[in-house]
């Protein structure tokens, strides 16, 4: 067994109310939300959260066509990392509404190293090659969070692959 991992979960003040009444003359007496409603949109967002990890590696094999694309035909990377970087925006906004958050970190790595000022070299496209592996790990066993002592080894495995093609 690994070293217990601590969790902590924190009660955010829901700001939501202030906000309405700071924005002029609404009367925070007559500010309300409907629990029904919100209980579906949580209810709606649990259905999501079921269909993720078949919707985002949907996103995973978009991101690896683009990886082939650039073996393939390296006068074209800059077009791809174009690609390969919108895709990475799109999910690493998504990955911890879901409960998948390896996701978000690694998209966001993946879509920092695919910015304007990237590097194409073929080493530079193997470390793409290392994220999107990442990602599939973390979809195929259905890691969730941050994925306890799995994670840590998985960040480790990418951090790894990252030091190898930097050289």
């Amino acid at each position: 067994m690994g070293k217990p991992v601590k969790v902590r979960f924190y009660r955010l003040k829901n700001k939501l109310r202030e906000k309405a009444v700071g924005l002029g003359n609404v009367n925070p007496e007559d500010v309300s939300f409907d629990e029904g409603m919100m209980l579906k949109a949580h209810e709606a967002l649990q259905e999501m959260a079921e269909d993720y990890p078949d919707w985002v590696s949907t996103l995973i094999d978009n991101l690896a066509e683009e990886h082939r694309r650039c073996v393939d035909t390296p006068e074209y990377r800059k077009a791809h990392y174009e690609k390969i970087n919108a895709i990475a925006h799109d999910m690493k906004g998504q990955g911890g509404t879901f409960g998948y958050q390896l996701i978000t970190d690694f998209a966001e790595g993946l879509y920092n190293f695919t910015g304007p000022s990237a590097g194409m070299g073929d080493s530079h496209v193997e470390i793409i090659k290392a994220h999107i592996d990442a990602m599939r790990v973390v979809i195929k066993d259905r890691i969730e969070g941050d994925g306890g002592q799995i994670g840590t080894e998985i960040k480790k495995s990418l951090e790894a692959a990252i030091s190898k093609y930097r050289r």
